[in-house]
């Protein structure tokens, strides 16, 4: 299939050009895009995150591709960053917690539940210096998409959106928000909860715990 990329402002100054016309196989996403724009312009979007429209829309990376798409690299705009509020994401950045709230409000909706996971300083009688995440990254985030997306259409019309932190984390630092929008809040902490409680049990995520005794994998999920 052929696509055409857009590149604009700074991103454009970067490249030289103003698109780029890609063939790409059959099945290639948003992402398969961007990597290939990327490998011949390695200074678009250089230490930046990537935000991306298809057809002139936001979208996430994995979104599907077709014959005759538009894809746009947008950079921040004059009055803000621009940015599409991710539902799924598994990231080595600083969590946000109004981003995962932003991807689950609607108007519709009457609550709001939110569960963080934080970085505690003490484990199984020990004192914990840090802790470190590591992720199948790519599993991980089609396996949470799988699971907001089965809780939706169990809670409808709820929405449900999580993000994993990966890397190294200090005590007191987020390292998981799951956050549920519905109508009510019946379904709203029923959808978070059993987020939460599937991400831990089906995501492939592992967690190293760093104490002054050394470090250790944690098997089960605490």
């Amino acid at each position: 299939m052929r696509v055409l990329v857009r590149l604009f402002a700074s991103y454009r100054e970067a490249a030289g050009v103003g698109h780029v016309v890609l063939d790409l196989p059959d099945g290639a996403t948003v992402k398969d895009a961007i990597r290939e724009v990327l490998s011949e312009h390695p200074l678009v979007a250089e230490g930046r995150q990537v935000v991306i429209a298809r057809n002139r829309e936001y979208v996430e990376p994995d979104a599907p591709l077709a014959d005759g798409d538009e894809v746009a690299l947008i950079p921040p705009l004059s009055g803000g960053a621009a940015r599409s509020v991710a539902r799924i994401a598994v990231t080595s950045e600083r969590l946000s917690v109004d981003d995962v709230i932003a991807a689950v409000r609607d108007d519709a909706h009457g609550a709001v539940v939110v569960f963080l996971g934080t970085v505690r300083d003490r484990s199984r009688g020990k004192r914990v210096t840090h802790l470190e995440y590591e992720a199948y990254a790519e599993m991980a985030e089609r396996t949470m998409r799988e699971i907001a997306d089965r809780l939706e259409r169990d809670h409808a019309p709820a929405k449900v959106a999580m993000h994993h932190r990966v890397g190294d984390l200090d005590i007191g630092e987020i390292a998981v928000v799951v956050a549920a929008g519905a109508p009510h809040r019946d379904a709203a902490f029923a959808a978070a909860r059993s987020g939460i409680e599937e991400l831990k049990r089906a995501v492939p995520i592992w967690k190293k715990e760093h104490t002054e005794d050394g470090a250790v994998w944690i098997e089960e999920h605490a």
